[in-house]
């Protein structure tokens, strides 16, 4: 390697670097191997001979952050419960490979946090290009589906806990703030075809505001779930969601926040105060009334709570416009305008406002004017899954839907590991080195080097002058 960058004339830096990554990746995935081949011979002679029969091995291959390693590893014939045969590959097994497919923790990571910002065919030529691994955008969408699944099955379980009266919540607040609306997204079937948009459904909760933060407000306690499940599933999911952090029989007041559509008041508490949202109350008047003179009246009435004037003004205006002219839709937008603030009546004064007690914050936390789903909505989905002339499949939409949330509920890395090799692996490295080394001890006097048999071929720089890079590859490589 050294003789070869010396003898290049004119290498230019960018090319030099690229040589050195190209070397390490090379020397990274050689170590893999020979680790993971070491550690399935432990296995084979560690294992119960008698219920696991050797088959022989089988070539596999897992991607890293430094590209695909190819291995050999063991497969053994075994009897299922039932009495089957069945061949199992105990690395895999105790690795635990086979959860969202052979990819390392280190690369799902990065393909996940990319993948959040990014389009699948941009986030497979940002990891090809900056590690040594190859991926397609196909590779890319396969393991966000894995997860997506995942955290689907997560949802589901904690239902069936809460169906099962098991929850686990135990935080007690005093109040609990919940907000919904809904996000179309354009949709297309399995052939790719246009389908009609579809309705992605997002939920949020949180305890308050900080108090300390005085020039933004940050959100306590914030967590979101989205998907585009029915109606009912999601209440279920949303609910048990609250209950796997929350001591419900201790929240004191809920209060729901949304836009009037009838499947964000189907509600588990029927004690919750419910708020018209009052973005959805402007974006309705500005859309139903063209008259500057009557939105400025109309918002006025709504921000001082004159609820029952305003709806008196807009049947008075939807008379005034009224004509025989059928392109003429003043009026019966007007109309449109009274039915959905009138359905909605009970909300269109702020919580505060309602004549509910409401419980004192707790420490640290203040209690302001509802409204963030819009925003919520827009950082969190919308940036990514709108716009851009993209169309989603329903369970592709709601697979990223849900790794998007858990990225904000800042659960994605550790779920990543749990669903990776990552823990394993980790756990793993020293015992497989200390075997390495004493199942060698025999064959080489002296002090000796742990490394020795790890590696085939010669170690560049070894035998070179000791410099302060020499010294720190050798320390990162070589004990």
């Amino acid at each position: 390697m050294m003789k070869l960058i010396v003898d290049e004339n004119l290498l230019s830096f960018k090319v030099l670097e690229q040589k050195i990554f190209d070397y390490v990746c090379e020397l990274g995935r050689q170590i893999t191997q020979q680790i993971l081949e070491a550690y399935d011979t432990e296995l084979a002679e560690s294992r119960d001979k008698k219920h696991y029969r050797g088959k022989g091995k089988r070539k596999t291959c897992i991607k890293t952050v430094y590209g695909e390693v190819e291995y050999k590893r063991a497969v053994y014939r075994t009897k299922t419960e039932q009495g089957e045969n069945a061949y199992v590959y105990l690395l895999d097994e105790a690795m635990q490979m086979d959860k969202i497919g052979l990819i390392s923790t280190n690369l799902a990571e990065k393909i996940a946090m990319t993948v959040t910002e990014s389009p699948y065919r941009v986030t497979a030529e940002t990891i090809s290009n900056t590690c040594g691994q190859s991926i397609s955008s196909g590779g890319v969408w396969n393991m966000m589906q894995r997860l997506g699944e995942r955290l689907d099955e997560e949802e589901q379980y904690a239902v069936k806990e809460m169906h099962a009266d098991r929850t686990q919540g135990e935080k007690i607040i005093p109040v609990l703030f919940e907000e919904m609306d809904g996000i179309w997204l354009h949709m297309q079937d399995s052939s790719h075809k246009r389908m009609k948009k579809q309705e992605m459904k997002v939920f949020t909760m949180y305890e308050g505001w900080d108090k300390d933060q005085q020039r933004r407000s940050t959100l306590v306690g914030k967590t979101m779930l989205a998907g585009m499940e029915t109606s009912r599933l999601f209440h279920e999911k949303r609910e048990a969601l609250i209950e796997k952090k929350y001591d419900v029989d201790e929240i004191q007041q809920r209060i729901l926040n949304g836009d009037g559509g009838s499947w964000i008041k189907e509600t588990y508490d029927p004690d919750a105060i419910f708020q018209l949202d009052r973005y959805h109350v402007y974006q309705e008047i500005l859309r139903k009334i063209s008259d500057r003179n009557a939105q400025r009246e109309a918002r006025n009435l709504f921000e001082e709570g004159k609820t029952e004037k305003l709806l008196e003004f807009l049947l008075v205006y939807a008379d005034s416009v009224e004509t025989t002219d059928e392109k003429d839709k003043r009026s019966r937008n007007a109309r449109e305008l009274y039915r959905y603030l009138n359905n909605n009546k009970v909300g269109l004064l702020p919580y505060q406002k309602q004549g509910k007690k409401i419980p004192e914050p707790g420490e640290g936390i203040v209690y302001k004017n509802m409204g963030v789903q819009e925003s919520q909505n827009c950082t969190v989905i919308t940036m990514r899954m709108k716009h851009r002339r993209m169309r989603w499949s329903i369970k592709g939409a709601s697979n990223m839907a849900k790794v998007l949330c858990c990225k904000e509920n800042k659960e994605l890395c550790h779920t990543i590991e749990k669903y990776t090799d990552g823990l394993i692996f980790n756990a793993r490295m020293n015992e497989i080195m200390e075997t390495l080394s004493a199942a060698k001890t025999s064959k080489k006097d002296g002090k000796g080097n742990g490394y020795v048999e790890l590696m085939r071929g010669h170690v560049p720089l070894i035998d070179a002058a000791a410099t302060a890079s020499r010294k720190a590859f050798r320390n990162a490589f070589i004990r």
